[in-house]
């Protein structure tokens, strides 16, 4: 063995037991070799990311303004009613198989409301907007039974019915904050 790989097998050796950590990415290994990573946890980590950035977080907003009852925002997508929707049981490949085919979505707000004005600590003065919002899938559900007799049931009729909500924050009083914005008094009604 010559003295450099001597020397460098005596690095990583007293790198390991001194506790550093030897990878240098998410895709290197101990010995930086390409540690494969399977394509199910790529999309779960992608999956969590998208959920977090778009339906997790709460938003703040600017005052209302008078002259007008307040609207909600956005109602549900279909991504967010599809991600929503209960997973498939089953699915073993040539066993049994099921699939969710002609969705159709039909979506109906059932009550839009304002809290009174309350202090969120993080937030400061505010009211809470909550908008409910009741969301029919209409499908056909196909399920393929390869064994140990093979056939299809197909059911034209499934349908599911899912409530989400919407909530968001309405900022109230002084926005841009006064000699004591940290803990302003509450509005006047």
């Amino acid at each position: 063995m010559s003295t450099r790989t001597f020397a460098t097998a005596a690095l990583l050796i007293t790198a390991c037991l001194a506790g550093c950590k030897t990878s240098f990415g998410p895709q290197t290994g101990l010995w930086l070799y390409p540690v494969p990573v399977s394509p199910f946890w790529q999309k779960q980590m992608e999956d969590k990311y998208h959920i977090k950035e778009r339906y997790d977080r709460v938003p703040i907003l600017g005052p209302i303004t008078s002259g007008g009852a307040p609207v909600a925002l956005d109602p549900p997508t279909p991504d967010e009613i599809v991600r929503a929707l209960p997973t498939v049981q089953g699915g073993l490949p040539f066993l049994e198989e099921i699939q969710r085919n002609n969705v159709r979505m039909t979506v109906e707000p059932i009550a839009d409301y304002i809290d009174p004005p309350r202090f969120y600590p993080l937030i400061g003065w505010a009211q809470l907007h909550h908008a409910h919002y009741k969301c029919t899938i209409f499908y056909s559900e196909v399920t393929r039974v390869g064994w140990p007799i093979p056939h299809t049931l197909v059911d034209e009729d499934a349908s599911e019915v899912i409530y989400i909500d919407h909530n968001h924050f309405h900022i109230v009083g002084n926005v841009e904050g006064g000699a004591d914005s940290n803990y302003p008094a509450p509005p006047q009604q």
